[in-house]
């Protein structure tokens, strides 16, 4: 593991909002009409997420199936996913799971967000770099 003081940048990434339903579709055309961004014209529920369409470079916000609890969960984009993981243990948050894109960790708060690689553009010139 890296040590809190890598180098590194990371910043808010995706908003995701986890529901639990069969019915995907239906649960992202009320968040895609809640928040006023549309949804895609080709998607595709049965992958289990649906990311509506915001303005370039803005944060993302994506639907996704899960079997928990309905809740919203933050994705934190790095360029150093071990670094940032490390950075954020430092501030007291805990991993909860590791996968081969992205590590579950849960704040201090009792809240869970991911920890992953940039899924937009802009990463270079809006993230925030840790020493």
């Amino acid at each position: 593991m890296l040590s809190p003081d890598t180098m590194h940048k990371s910043r808010l990434g995706n908003i995701v909002i986890d529901c639990r339903t069969p019915d995907l579709a239906a649960e992202a055309r009320f968040w895609a009409s809640a928040l006023g961004f549309p949804m895609p014209e080709d998607f595709d529920a049965a992958s289990g997420f649906i990311q509506l369409v915001t303005p370039p470079g803005d944060v993302q916000v994506i639907i996704q199936r899960v079997d928990h609890e309905p809740r919203a969960h933050l994705d934190i984009d790095s360029d150093s996913i071990e670094a940032e993981v490390s950075r954020l243990e430092g501030q007291g948050a805990t991993v909860v799971s590791r996968h081969e894109a992205w590590v579950v960790m849960q704040a201090p708060s009792g809240h869970r967000f991911c920890v992953g690689s940039p899924y937009r553009g802009g990463f270079e010139h809006g993230a925030n770099e840790w020493v």
